[in-house]
């Protein structure tokens, strides 16, 4: 199981929101590369970055974080947030981005996600199911859709998505354990490569993650609050 630290950026400061709330916000760091470099020597084999003015914006809001991320450490990186456009998924494969996430524009159109999957190939392009109570929500979380999250990831692995970021925003933030049991449907369900994300407190929720068959997990507000540490996980789950 891989293990992906998370560094989410609003403002050009490194942050965690609680249940994707924006007015629920703690910031860590004014300087998210040095959080990003921290992790690498940490042992961390890719880092998940999240623009979250980006989600909101619906465009690449914090680019230039970004980029002093790439500059800085040698291990990929995954992103998400406001890309929506083939351009953007270039913009950002172009600033050395690996693999960009794309959540709203999934939804809102998911032939669109065939399209960039032939351009850009599915190891660059991977979805976000972002869920609260299995309904889909978008636009920075602050709208819920019509899709049942199950029914959107086969319809992405239909489109030719292997790879898939599933957060239960419910959970997210809140250090009270992963909803295990959607994410166990989700991996069974689809048979997609299924990254976990929201609510990962302890080393005991990662291995109850790990026991469903996911392929990796999101780590955020239980690295900063020091409830895990990166480096023994890792020699855990990683290794």
């Amino acid at each position: 199981m891989k293990l992906f630290p998370a560094i989410d950026i609003k403002n050009g400061q490194c942050v965690r929101l609680r249940q994707g709330n924006f007015r629920d916000m703690l910031v860590y760091s004014d300087l998210p590369y040095k959080i990003a470099r921290q992790w690498e020597s940490m042992g961390a084999s890719y880092i998940h970055v999240v623009d979250l003015d980006g989600a909101l914006a619906g465009r690449s809001v914090n680019e230039e974080a970004i980029r002093e991320i790439v500059r800085n450490v040698s291990i990929p990186i995954q992103l998400g947030g406001g890309i929506r456009s083939i351009k953007d998924i270039e913009n950002m494969l172009n600033l050395g981005v690996s693999r960009v996430i794309i959540g709203t524009k999934a939804v809102s159109d998911p032939g669109f996600m065939k399209e960039v999957i032939s351009l850009f190939g599915p190891e660059h392009v991977i979805a976000g199911i972002d869920a609260k109570d299995g309904i889909v929500a978008v636009e920075g979380w602050e709208r819920l859709s019509r899709y049942n999250a199950v029914n959107l990831a086969l319809e992405m692995k239909k489109m030719g998505v292997e790879t898939i970021v599933y957060t239960d925003i419910s959970k997210d933030g809140m250090l009270q354990g992963p909803n295990i049991q959607y994410t166990a449907e989700m991996v069974e369900a689809t048979g997609l490569n299924v990254i976990a994300s929201g609510g990962i407190s302890s080393l005991k929720d990662l291995e109850m993650l790990r026991d469903c068959g996911v392929y990796g997990a999101i780590i955020g507000k239980a690295l900063y609050e020091n409830r895990i540490d990166l480096k023994q996980a890792i020699e855990l789950f990683e290794k």
